[in-house]
């Protein structure tokens, strides 16, 4: 039996904690001990069987379910990244159709540019052309420096039609290239003529004086004007029939356009009238 003092001595230098514990383990199993004593048996190899048996159910249990879940969680994965992969396909494709889709409509809008740049110039040169045009046939408003010639009645002898259209066909001899009378823009088909008393121009009726513009070169349009057929039938006229009129240059007319109803044609044929002077001379028989 061990000594009292010895046992003492070491209670007193173990520490309280393991002390503790030691004394509840201790009891613990004497209380076992005792219980099994007055059973009057121990655990049989066939208990521990089934505990055992139990023990390793449960825990295939839980690796199957394990199991089960890492598949579940894998083909869900699987899945999802299938799922992506494909996602990423078709953008990759819809980035690519769409680029094409730039590349087109930057082509096109090039193509568009240069004919929008076509039709401007040529809607431009042909705007230039009507102008040309219209200032050549009477039929376009125009500006420009020129002379202007005043004529009025005498005293004895008024003005009539066939005392201006010389002073008119010598101003456009002379180089004129645009003229009015009273404000009646003057072109190819524009009468001048006497209704009554009153001068017509258009078909409108002027009253005196008459003033005549005529837009050209003022250095050379006057005298130019006096070495014409036509301008000296005019002075000659005045001076004989004693109507006043004068002459002077402008630095800058304004010339109306003539009335569009004169546009209108009666009679017009296709071709330029040097290809249907041509052509009417191959049809008329020898």
């Amino acid at each position: 039996m061990p000594d009292s003092r010895t046992t003492t001595a070491d209670r007193v230098s173990t520490p309280l904690l393991t002390l503790i514990t030691q004394q509840s383990l201790d009891e613990d199993y004497r209380h076992v001990a005792e219980r099994r004593a007055e059973q009057g048996s121990t655990p049989t190899g066939r208990r521990r069987l089934g505990t055992a048996t139990v023990v390793v159910a449960v825990f295939g249990l839980l690796v199957t379910v394990a199991a089960v879940q890492n598949s579940q969680r894998a083909g869900v994965q699987s899945a999802s990244r299938a799922s992506l992969i494909a996602n990423i396909d078709r953008g990759r494709a819809d980035l690519a159709a769409l680029q094409e889709r730039i590349v087109d409509l930057r082509e096109l809008d090039v193509s568009l540019q240069d004919n929008l740049d076509d039709v401007t110039a040529a809607a431009q040169g042909a705007q230039a052309r009507v102008q040309r045009l219209g200032a050549v046939t009477g039929f376009g408003a125009v500006t420009g420096p020129g002379v202007r010639v005043t004529v009025d009645d005498g005293d004895h002898f008024t003005v009539r039609d066939r005392d201006l259209r010389p002073l008119v066909d010598g101003l456009w001899n002379a180089g004129a290239e645009a003229i009015s009378i009273n404000g009646q823009r003057l072109t190819a088909r524009t009468p001048i003529r006497n209704s009554g008393a009153a001068i017509h121009v258009n078909f409108r009726p002027l009253s005196p004086p008459y003033v005549v513009l005529a837009i050209g070169d003022p250095r050379t349009l006057q005298a130019d004007l006096m070495e014409t057929t036509s301008g000296l039938t005019f002075r000659d006229t005045a001076a004989q029939l004693g109507f006043p009129w004068n002459m002077d240059n402008v630095d800058r007319l304004s010339l109306p356009a003539a009335p569009q109803r004169l546009i209108q044609l009666d009679w017009a044929v296709e071709g330029t009238a040097k290809e249907n002077l041509v052509k009417r001379r191959k049809d008329t028989p020898p």
